[in-house]
């Protein structure tokens, strides 16, 4: 399958800034609408969220999984936030679900996995609970009345039994009641921790969400990184050292670097960082190290794109390309050109747009590709369909928000 690829509107001039560009702004805006418009559809009205095919159609799987129910709560609530009509009615949506299905009224959390009415992956995941918290915080700060209680709840949880005060981290999994399955230990569910504890910081004005973020910062970004050639490692023992030999499902816990997360984390550093008061000036260049390492590693030497993951040495190891780091890579790069107009900066971000216009974006339905064969072209060996609205979304407000953050403070009206 091949498609027209999406042109993509900014200056041609090479000393000008995308982001500072009237044209390109208003590209990313109607982008960002395009966005809402195709996944309205996956409203499901019998509760929860369809998986939309390529044509924005509902396939025919009915699993529901922790992270989508919440990932669209949350993409939804920015969109309320940035003035999108009819937003309310699909948070509400799904925090009607979350609260009906994933929530297991007997032990407490949430499943990961819900199929029709029935609980069929019941693992307590703390990559899905910290994704509870980013919905319920931007829920709140759209001003869905849930918010506030949710937030209050799944704090209470997260605490009770994922975070290891001892190791100012969170910890993965657990069974249904509770007892562990496993002693993994992992960068991601933590990255998006940071990301989730930020957005709570920025709904409630608790500190201690703030504090939390910079701890869980410290390990990865200034040790980790630090020590590690700006590459963050992935996987860890109970202990929290690094396990080099770890290698899990090969599309969710990669042997290995995932040279996306580092960009991801690199943004979510520069967010804390600003909302901390840029204190700590060693930071922005910190944060600069590891997303250029992430680039200049993985990105295809031939034909674009980045690659999915690296061996520690920052060689090649999964050559597969998918859609979600390229917009992680433009978030970073939207962060650190509003903080230092560097011409380097702008080569890159316009070169990620540029790729993400010729290979991912749907020009004909919206939405965009989740990954690309090795002639550039969209194909389904990991994915089904287009699989959410949040990383793309994300990529085209990120640039547009006035500050490092993208929350209510300085995200724009979009209509």
């Amino acid at each position: 399958m091949h498609t027209a690829p999406i042109s993509v509107s900014g200056p041609e001039d090479t000393n000008s800034f995308w982001i500072d560009a009237p044209a390109h702004r208003d590209w990313l805006a109607a982008q960002a609408l395009r966005q809402f418009d195709f996944f309205r559809a996956s409203v499901n009205p019998d509760g929860g969220f369809y998986v939309l095919d390529y044509s924005g159609n509902p396939l025919p799987s009915r699993l529901q999984e922790l992270h989508s129910t919440t990932r669209m709560i949350h993409s939804f609530a920015l969109g309320h936030l940035a003035g999108v009509p009819d937003c309310l009615e699909i948070i509400d949506h799904g925090m009607r679900y979350l609260a009906s299905h994933h929530l297991d009224p007997v032990h407490g959390g949430y499943v990961w996995g819900v199929t029709e009415d029935t609980p069929t992956d019941t693992r307590k995941l703390a990559y899905g609970h910290v994704f509870v918290l980013l919905a319920a915080s931007s829920a709140k700060m759209a001003g869905h009345p849930a918010g506030d209680a949710l937030i209050r709840s799944i704090t209470d949880l997260l605490e009770q039994h994922y975070w290891e005060e001892d190791h100012s981290l969170f910890a993965d999994e657990w069974n249904q009641d509770w007892t562990p399955f496993s002693d993994y230990r992992g960068m991601n569910a933590n990255m998006h921790g940071t990301e989730a504890l930020l957005a709570a910081y920025e709904a409630t004005g608790d500190g201690r969400y703030l504090d939390k973020a910079g701890r869980i910062l410290d390990f990865f970004i200034h040790r980790q990184a630090a020590e590690n050639d700006w590459r963050i490692p992935e996987h860890y023992r109970a202990d929290w050292s690094v396990d080099r030999a770890y290698s899990g499902n090969p599309m969710f816990r990669p042997a290995g670097t995932t040279p996306g997360h580092s960009l991801e984390f690199a943004r979510l550093a520069l967010q804390h960082w600003d909302l901390a008061g840029r204190k700590d000036q060693s930071l922005p260049e910190k944060a600069r190290a590891i997303a250029e390492r992430a680039l200049m590693d993985a990105w295809g030497p031939k034909d674009g794109g980045i690659f999915y993951t690296l061996n520690f040495d920052g060689t090649p190891a999964i050559r597969d390309r998918y859609w979600w780091p390229v917009t992680e890579g433009i978030g970073v790069l939207a962060s650190l050109i509003k903080l230092d107009r560097r011409p380097s900066d702008e080569a890159w971000y316009r070169k990620l747009w540029q790729f993400a216009g010729a290979h991912f974006m749907d020009a004909a339905n919206g939405g965009w590709f989740p990954e690309i064969d090795a002639d550039g072209r969209p194909t389904a060996r990991q994915f089904d369909g287009k699989p959410d609205i949040y990383h793309a979304l994300q990529a085209t407000v990120f640039p547009l928000a006035s500050g490092l953050s993208h929350q209510a403070k300085t995200l724009p009206k979009l209509v």
